[in-house]
C-alpha cells in the first residue's frame, strides 16, 4: 500500500464538516478524515483561516479529479501533491 495523502482546502469550518461527512456518504470514503485549521503566520483572525480536511487514499481509490469537482460544490479545492 501507498501513503497517498489529499489535502482538500475549505474557505470556513463548517464548509470542512460537511465535506467530512459527505466523504462518506459520497464518495465510501470509510475513514473519517481528519479537520485542521490553517491560518497565515501571525493571523489569528478567524476569517483569515482556511479548512483542510486530510484524507487517506492508501489504496488510492479516489480520482483526483471526482474529488476537485466535489469539493468545489463548497468553494473549496484539492491541493495538488
Amino acid at each position: 500500500m501507498s501513503d497517498v495523502r489529499h489535502v482538500l482546502v475549505l474557505p470556513d469550518r463548517d464548509a470542512a464538516e460537511e465535506v467530512a461527512e459527505a466523504l462518506g456518504e459520497r464518495l465510501g470514503v470509510r475513514e473519517e478524515p481528519r479537520l485542521v485549521r490553517d491560518a497565515l503566520a501571525g493571523e489569528d483572525d478567524a476569517e483569515d483561516a482556511q479548512w483542510l480536511v486530510l484524507l487517506r487514499d492508501e489504496a488510492e481509490r479516489l480520482d483526483p479529479g471526482e474529488l476537485n469537482a466535489f469539493v468545489a460544490e463548497w468553494e473549496g479545492w484539492r491541493e495538488e501533491p
